[in-house]
């Protein structure tokens, strides 16, 4: 799987530089575009739009669910990824599953890939 940005949704071949969280991603032109935003708005005061649809009509928000389901897809991928390592590690489905707040039955349910 490709790491996408989390903000445009653009693949890490299609931007010049990616940052990675905990999760995901941002490339440097949506830096660059949260940069400027601050730069703009740094003196005035903070106005927060929660919540974030308030002003998103029916098709705008239809247009939206699909970025927010990919970013959910890419935050698993990479929570898998994080598992897999642990375990290639030795590390206990007990351990993994006391660091996600859940059961060690549930950890290796959900990412055994065993049935």
């Amino acid at each position: 799987m490709t790491a996408r940005c989390t903000f445009c949704s653009k693949p890490r071949t299609e931007v010049g530089r990616m940052v990675a969280g905990p999760g995901v991603y941002i490339c440097n032109e949506c830096v660059a575009l949260a940069d400027a935003i601050i730069q703009e708005y740094k003196d005035k005061p903070v106005k927060l739009r929660l919540p974030p649809w308030e002003s998103l009509n029916d098709d705008e928000m239809l247009d939206h669910i699909p970025r927010v389901a990919a970013a959910i897809d890419q935050v698993e991928a990479d929570l898998r990824a994080w598992v897999q390592e642990l375990r290639r590690r030795g590390v206990t489905w007990s351990r993994i599953g006391e660091a996600l707040g859940i059961t060690r039955q549930s950890a290796w349910e959900r990412f055994s890939g065993e049935d």
